[in-house]
């Protein structure tokens, strides 16, 4: 356990200027606040707010930083307050400590919503001073160095996923690269334990076969670089055991097919040094292709800046090669703390490109509809790879592996996004589901008339795309919902000879927990609550009926059958039921199917592969193993559903049709789920004999020149 002075001398070596008198109060003053605690591994409770001081002083954090570390916990685990903290050490400290204070469990329903809070508070609090998130991620650290203490495996498993969904992420988006690292392989070691130990078994043989190469490597690239003019310093380092597990699963390859478990770190003395090393490298060695990047012209969101290269090096030995200055490597290291351009004092500004993530995260703070639901976007946004497209006019635009135009189009700004209608991309004009590449250049076409779709949400990846777009929806959902509801209680009262008086529904609306008569007309459309308890509420001297038969008549047409029709061609059935082939799979013989008995229905029919069955788990009595017969005669059609994307020209639909009907299939129904400039997505019912006979219209279609995309539809 570091001791007092040698926490003041840590600091002092970076900071002259420390306030040596506040670091020795807060000292004093935790020790005292957490007296005979103890943690789980026998030793103080203050061993761990001096540890967190102590990994804070590694990235060279100034005295206030420090102090939050000493007395992070006060308020938490002691009877310490914030007003007690902000009168010892000052209003900038005590609301550090406030930040990272977590919730109290009391305000809460469950883990899930703890955790969700807990994530929404810390969000709010590292966005007036990001300084809040350095202590946080510090604490958590020294917390998962100690996990192993903690005796119960579910709440170490618990501990370990958090770090590794959330702690691990934020670490990375502020550049602290050596703390993210650390955060995953302890908490892989807790997660995946043998994958682990495996990969530790692989490195060690690796390291005792490679002892004596390194040297050789270093020395030779040492001696290529003088040789070319330049000075440089160069060490070596090995990828940690979930970095390389993450990248054989990513890539599907084996331990031995991956070239960079050790790499060549080249630190110059300026950013044009990078280049001319590159130069002298390239020319000496043969470079492994698709291995160059260029972090230098094109920095990583956290401000990561360096040259990576691939070659066939020293030893005939495929080697990865980091060539930065040592600005660059402080960056790589200390990440947002070598930003630093101010000792202490307000660190609320968020400008510069490391804090764009911080203001998305807070556009999603504003558009999700509770912290769950933000915990989980916030969850997928941060835990996937990059790809780097550009505006027009060269903005770069950093998004996920996968993004789309959609997600491209709510990056550069919300209201471009709800107004999207098509995109070019790199001068071509494509469908708005295609997935964008590293260096496209992305223009998107905008309308006024355009609203989001709710089909954009199942090809945006972006946390920002999905969540703009299911507000959007959220709330056209609810305005017809509004409309159904009060049309359903304007109809009863009409029924019984009663005037519409809005008024005595608002006064009622707090009795149903809605806000106002809007979300109360909302709740009747929306089914949550019946009429009946509407209208005794609203009209308690009235004796009223609700009779809302005719109100809305859902129209539940069986469909006749015509002349000369053959059963359905289905065996394990009791003869006479009623089938019904199930809209949400669109079955077809050929198809592997299951019958499911529905009340008053009979027996709907679903491929076995329908997305619904997990529904129906629970309710093992109602399945029917049933099969196409084979050998009856079916005369029949049956319809197939295909959606396809195609161009938007005179002639496309005529195509179509004389595709369809020379492969013996016949359009049933049609419609447009989505148009823009130069493409229409199409859902269309086809009339054919079986799957096998759909699956040769679809490859038809597909050999079609007007055509994008086609693929069968389920549902």
């Amino acid at each position: 356990m570091i001791r007092q002075f040698e926490l003041v001398e840590a600091v002092k070596a970076y900071d002259s200027s420390v306030d040596e008198e506040m670091l020795n109060r807060a000292y004093v003053f935790s020790m005292k606040a957490h007296g005979a605690q103890m943690r789980e591994s026998g030793d103080p409770y203050f061993s761990h707010p001096l540890e967190v001081a102590g990994i804070l002083t590694g990235l060279k954090l100034g005295a206030l930083s420090i102090a939050t570390a000493l007395l992070h916990d006060t308020v938490e685990d002691t009877l310490t307050t914030i007003d007690e903290l902000e009168r010892q050490f000052g209003p900038e400290v005590a609301g550090l400590v406030n930040g990272v204070t977590k919730l109290s469990r009391i305000e809460l329903q469950s883990d899930r919503t703890q955790q969700a809070e807990n994530f929404r508070k810390l969000v709010l609090a590292m966005s007036d001073d990001i300084r809040v998130l350095l202590v946080k991620l510090a604490d958590r650290l020294h917390n998962m160095r100690t996990l192993h203490y903690i005796q119960n495996p579910e709440k170490r498993r618990r501990i370990a996923r958090e770090t590794m969904d959330i702690y691990a992420p934020l670490a990375n988006r502020i550049g602290l690269q050596d703390m993210k690292d650390e955060l995953q392989d302890l908490a892989f070691a807790e997660l995946n334990p043998d994958a682990r130990n495996s990969v530790l078994a692989r490195l060690s043989y690796l390291r005792q076969e490679g002892s004596t190469k390194v040297p050789i490597v270093l020395r030779e690239l040492e001696e290529t670089l003088r040789e070319g003019g330049i000075e440089a310093s160069i060490t070596g380092r090995e990828k940690k055991a979930y970095s390389i597990w993450q990248k054989m699963e990513r890539k599907n390859i084996s331990f031995e097919q991956l070239a960079d478990i050790m790499a060549f770190r080249i630190v110059v003395a300026k950013p044009e040094d990078c280049y001319w090393a590159l130069g002298v490298l390239h020319r000496r060695y043969r470079v492994v292709p698709g291995r160059f990047k260029d972090y230098l012209s094109t920095p990583k969101p956290n401000g990561y800046r360096s040259l990576h290269t691939g070659v066939l090096g020293p030893e005939r030995q495929r080697i990865e090669i980091q060539i930065r200055t040592q600005e660059m490597q402080d960056i790589a290291e200390r990440g947002l703390a070598a930003h630093w351009q101010y000792k202490e004092g307000p660190a609320s500004s968020t400008e510069g490109r490391q804090y764009h993530w911080l203001r998305e995260l807070l556009e999603l703070l504003e558009t999700a509809s509770g912290p769950e639901e933000f915990l989980e976007e916030t969850k997928l946004g941060m835990f996937q790879d990059q790809v780097f497209c550009f505006t027009p006019k060269g903005d770069l635009i950093a998004l996920p592996r996968g993004a789309t135009p959609v997600d491209f189009a709510y990056a550069v700004h919300s209201e471009i996004g709800n107004t999207c209608v098509g995109a070019k991309v790199n001068g071509r004009m494509l469908p708005l589901r295609s997935p964008l590449h590293n260096g496209d250049q992305v223009d998107i076409v905008t309308s006024k008339a355009q609203t989001p779709s709710p089909t954009w949400e199942e090809f945006s990846v972006t946390s920002k795309a999905r969540m703009s777009i299911r507000r959007f929806v959220r709330s056209k959902q609810r305005n017809q919902y509004m409309q159904l509801g009060r049309a359903i209680l304007e109809r009863a009262l009409q029924n019984e000879g009663n005037d519409f008086d809005e008024k005595r529904f608002a006064d009622i609306c707090n009795s149903f927990h809605c806000a106002n008569a809007g979300d109360l007309y909302a709740a009747v459309g929306e089914g949550r609550y019946t009429v009946e308890e509407i209208l005794k509420a609203a009209f308690p001297d009235k004796s009223l009926r609700a009779r809302t038969g005719n109100v809305i008549s859902m129209a539940r047409r069986k469909r006749k059958k015509k002349a000369g029709e053959n059963p359905i061609p289905i065996r394990g059935l009791i003869p006479g039921m009623a089938v019904h082939y199930a809209a949400c799979c669109s079955p077809l013989p050929g198809d592997r199917i299951v019958g499911i008995v529905a009340k008053g229905k009979g027996v709907m029919i679903h491929t076995i592969d329908c997305e619904i069955l997990p529904s129906f788990d629970e309710l093992s009595d109602r399945w029917v193993d049933v099969a196409w017969d084979v050998d009856a005669e079916d005369a029949a059609t049956h319809v197939g559903r295909v959606r396809l994307v195609v161009l938007n020209e005179p002639g496309t639909l005529g195509n179509l049709s004389t595709v369809i009907a020379s492969s013996g299939g016949n359009i049933n129904n049609l419609k447009i789920t989505n148009r823009s400039t130069d493409f229409f997505d199409l859902v269309i019912d086809i009339e054919v004999q079986d799957a096998k006979h759909l699956t040769g219209i679809i490859a038809a279609l597909r050999a079609s020149p007007v055509i994008n995309a086609v693929e069968r539809a389920r549902g």
